[in-house]
Protein backbone atom coordinates (compact mmCIF):
# COMPACT_ATOMS: atom_id res chain seq x y z
CA UNK A 1 0.00 0.00 0.00
CA UNK A 2 1.58 3.25 -1.01
CA UNK A 3 0.29 6.36 0.63
CA UNK A 4 0.73 10.12 -1.25
CA UNK A 5 1.13 13.46 0.95
CA UNK A 6 -2.24 15.16 -0.12
CA UNK A 7 -2.44 16.99 -3.16
CA UNK A 8 -1.65 20.83 -3.19
CA UNK A 9 -2.81 21.48 -6.55
CA UNK A 10 -6.06 23.30 -4.91
CA UNK A 11 -3.27 25.55 -2.45
CA UNK A 12 -0.90 26.34 -5.38
CA UNK A 13 -3.87 27.79 -7.33
CA UNK A 14 -5.69 29.14 -4.61
CA UNK A 15 -4.56 32.40 -4.79
CA UNK A 16 -4.71 33.12 -7.91
CA UNK A 17 -6.75 36.43 -8.26
CA UNK A 18 -6.75 37.29 -4.51
CA UNK A 19 -5.14 40.39 -3.62
CA UNK A 20 -1.54 40.43 -3.07
CA UNK A 21 0.09 41.86 0.17
CA UNK A 22 2.28 43.89 0.72
CA UNK A 23 5.24 42.05 1.25
CA UNK A 24 4.96 40.54 -2.16
CA UNK A 25 4.80 43.50 -3.57
CA UNK A 26 7.48 45.53 -2.24
CA UNK A 27 9.40 42.38 -3.13
CA UNK A 28 8.53 42.87 -6.72
CA UNK A 29 8.99 47.28 -6.19
CA UNK A 30 12.24 46.29 -4.71
CA UNK A 31 13.49 43.90 -8.02
CA UNK A 32 12.22 46.10 -10.27
CA UNK A 33 14.15 49.07 -8.94
CA UNK A 34 17.14 47.06 -9.11
CA UNK A 35 16.46 46.30 -12.77
CA UNK A 36 15.80 49.57 -13.94
CA UNK A 37 18.53 51.33 -11.84
CA UNK A 38 21.43 48.60 -13.69
CA UNK A 39 19.62 48.55 -17.21
CA UNK A 40 20.06 52.77 -16.71
CA UNK A 41 23.19 52.46 -15.50
CA UNK A 42 24.33 49.97 -18.38
CA UNK A 43 22.92 52.19 -20.92
CA UNK A 44 24.35 55.27 -19.49
CA UNK A 45 28.08 53.26 -19.54
CA UNK A 46 27.34 52.05 -23.02
CA UNK A 47 26.94 55.69 -24.20
CA UNK A 48 29.79 57.44 -22.45
CA UNK A 49 32.28 54.44 -23.68
CA UNK A 50 30.50 55.13 -27.44
CA UNK A 51 31.15 58.74 -26.93
CA UNK A 52 34.82 57.94 -26.00
CA UNK A 53 35.17 56.08 -29.02
CA UNK A 54 34.26 58.22 -31.68
CA UNK A 55 35.33 61.28 -30.30
CA UNK A 56 38.40 60.53 -28.80
CA UNK A 57 39.57 60.51 -25.06
CA UNK A 58 40.61 63.93 -25.00
CA UNK A 59 37.06 64.98 -25.06
CA UNK A 60 35.86 65.48 -21.72
CA UNK A 61 32.06 65.90 -21.28
CA UNK A 62 30.84 68.37 -18.66
CA UNK A 63 28.25 66.38 -16.15
CA UNK A 64 24.67 67.44 -16.58
CA UNK A 65 23.03 65.76 -13.86
CA UNK A 66 19.78 67.72 -14.41
CA UNK A 67 19.60 66.07 -17.85
CA UNK A 68 20.68 62.88 -16.87
CA UNK A 69 17.77 62.95 -13.42
CA UNK A 70 15.14 63.73 -16.12
CA UNK A 71 16.23 60.53 -18.41
CA UNK A 72 16.42 58.61 -15.57
CA UNK A 73 12.73 59.62 -14.76
CA UNK A 74 11.33 59.26 -17.86
CA UNK A 75 12.96 55.52 -18.55
CA UNK A 76 11.26 54.75 -14.98
CA UNK A 77 8.36 55.76 -16.25
CA UNK A 78 8.52 53.92 -19.87
CA UNK A 79 9.83 50.81 -17.29
CA UNK A 80 6.42 50.75 -15.14
CA UNK A 81 3.99 52.56 -17.64
CA UNK A 82 4.10 50.30 -20.99
CA UNK A 83 4.27 46.74 -19.46
CA UNK A 84 1.47 47.77 -16.89
CA UNK A 85 -0.21 48.60 -19.81
CA UNK A 86 0.40 45.89 -22.45
CA UNK A 87 0.85 43.08 -19.73
CA UNK A 88 -0.19 44.20 -15.94
CA UNK A 89 3.24 43.26 -14.57
CA UNK A 90 6.56 43.91 -14.87
CA UNK A 91 9.81 41.75 -14.84
CA UNK A 92 9.37 41.35 -10.81
CA UNK A 93 6.04 41.18 -10.73
CA UNK A 94 6.01 38.61 -12.79
CA UNK A 95 8.66 36.60 -11.16
CA UNK A 96 6.70 36.66 -8.10
CA UNK A 97 3.54 35.86 -9.57
CA UNK A 98 1.64 39.36 -9.36
CA UNK A 99 -0.42 41.43 -11.70
CA UNK A 100 -2.05 44.32 -12.62
CA UNK A 101 -5.72 44.45 -13.12
CA UNK A 102 -8.26 46.51 -13.84
CA UNK A 103 -10.94 46.91 -10.82
CA UNK A 104 -13.05 44.12 -12.37
CA UNK A 105 -10.51 42.22 -12.77
CA UNK A 106 -10.24 42.34 -17.14
CA UNK A 107 -6.63 43.50 -18.35
CA UNK A 108 -5.18 47.09 -17.80
CA UNK A 109 -5.36 49.72 -20.42
CA UNK A 110 -3.28 52.35 -21.39
CA UNK A 111 -5.17 54.66 -19.61
CA UNK A 112 -4.44 52.75 -16.44
CA UNK A 113 -0.98 51.54 -16.90
CA UNK A 114 -0.22 55.62 -17.39
CA UNK A 115 -2.56 57.14 -14.57
CA UNK A 116 -1.23 54.18 -11.88
CA UNK A 117 2.31 55.31 -12.96
CA UNK A 118 2.24 59.18 -12.89
CA UNK A 119 0.42 58.15 -9.42
CA UNK A 120 3.04 56.25 -7.82
CA UNK A 121 5.32 58.60 -6.59
CA UNK A 122 2.60 60.62 -5.00
CA UNK A 123 1.91 57.32 -3.02
CA UNK A 124 5.40 57.53 -1.74
CA UNK A 125 5.65 61.73 -1.19
CA UNK A 126 2.76 60.95 1.17
CA UNK A 127 5.06 59.94 3.68
CA UNK A 128 4.07 56.00 3.33
CA UNK A 129 0.07 57.35 3.92
CA UNK A 130 -0.82 55.81 0.14
CA UNK A 131 0.81 52.52 0.96
CA UNK A 132 -1.64 51.90 3.92
CA UNK A 133 -4.55 50.77 2.42
CA UNK A 134 -1.93 47.74 1.24
CA UNK A 135 -2.27 46.88 4.95
CA UNK A 136 -5.60 47.43 6.39
CA UNK A 137 -7.78 48.02 2.89
CA UNK A 138 -10.73 44.64 2.24
CA UNK A 139 -9.09 45.09 -2.08
CA UNK A 140 -5.44 46.02 -0.67
CA UNK A 141 -5.68 48.85 -3.16
CA UNK A 142 -2.81 51.94 -2.63
CA UNK A 143 -3.20 55.39 -4.00
CA UNK A 144 -2.03 54.54 -7.30
CA UNK A 145 -4.06 51.86 -7.51
CA UNK A 146 -7.04 53.59 -6.47
CA UNK A 147 -6.25 56.56 -8.77
CA UNK A 148 -5.87 53.89 -11.66
CA UNK A 149 -8.98 52.04 -11.23
CA UNK A 150 -6.06 49.08 -10.53
CA UNK A 151 -5.64 46.13 -7.78
CA UNK A 152 -3.33 43.82 -7.82
CA UNK A 153 -3.76 39.84 -8.05
CA UNK A 154 -1.89 36.70 -7.70
CA UNK A 155 -1.65 35.47 -10.64
CA UNK A 156 -0.12 32.24 -10.30
CA UNK A 157 -0.12 30.31 -13.60
CA UNK A 158 -3.33 27.07 -13.07
CA UNK A 159 -1.28 25.28 -16.07
CA UNK A 160 2.22 25.52 -14.60
CA UNK A 161 0.14 24.58 -10.94
CA UNK A 162 -1.32 21.51 -12.61
CA UNK A 163 1.74 20.23 -14.19
CA UNK A 164 3.44 20.23 -11.17
CA UNK A 165 0.75 18.49 -8.90
CA UNK A 166 1.22 15.71 -11.67
CA UNK A 167 4.95 15.72 -10.90
CA UNK A 168 4.66 15.40 -7.41
CA UNK A 169 1.80 12.26 -8.09
CA UNK A 170 4.10 10.18 -10.47
CA UNK A 171 5.88 7.45 -8.27
CA UNK A 172 9.52 7.99 -7.92
CA UNK A 173 11.64 5.22 -8.80
CA UNK A 174 14.19 4.25 -6.42
CA UNK A 175 18.02 4.09 -7.54
CA UNK A 176 19.63 0.67 -6.63
CA UNK A 177 21.77 0.42 -3.56
CA UNK A 178 25.10 -0.26 -4.66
Amino acid sequence: MTVTAPSNFESDVSLQGHYAGAATRTAAFALDQTVATVVYALATALVAWLIDLVVGPDYTIEPHQGVAGVIFVLWLFVYYAYPWSVSGKTLGMAVLGIRVVQRDGSPTTARNGVIRTLVLPITFLTLGIGFLPILFGRERRALHDTAGGTAVVYDWNARAARLRFLARQQPREREPHR
